[in-house]
């Protein structure tokens, strides 16, 4: 990366990204994860794509308590984060990366879509 300028941040450091989307989408993940990491970008994403096989753990019973963390945990990476990236093939939101995308937006993080910027390597946008 020697005549190669990383994204930064305002503050001259590598830029902070936040992947949300929804979790059916992991091979998505892997591959914006690295891609924007080998732009030179720190990437935060989710930490899980589904629940592990606890022995003796009945997830169903910590259900709603164990959703409401994570959305926490996930809400407190888009404050650390200087940019949110949108893992939405097809232009697929659920209602978790809706909440997430308000979230982020009423913090005046720029927000960015792996479907837009498809269309746009692509030139399959719309026509004008």
């Amino acid at each position: 990366m020697e005549d190669q300028q990383a994204p930064q941040s305002a503050e001259g450091e590598a830029k902070v990204i936040t992947l949300c989307g929804s979790t059916k989408f992991e091979a998505e993940f892997a591959e914006v994860n690295q891609r924007l990491t080998m732009e030179g970008c720190v990437v935060i994403s989710l930490g899980m794509f589904s629940l592990p096989d606890l022995p003796d753990y009945d997830w169903t019973v910590d259900s709603s308590d164990l959703k409401g963390r994570l959305g926490g945990v996930h809400f407190q990476k888009i404050r650390m984060a200087d940019e949110v990236y949108i893992v939405d093939p097809g232009g697929y939101l659920g209602e978790s990366t809706r909440r997430e995308i308000a979230y982020a937006e009423s913090l005046g993080k720029p927000v960015r879509y792996l479907s837009r910027e498809r269309l746009a390597r692509t030139g399959d946008g719309p026509q004008e």
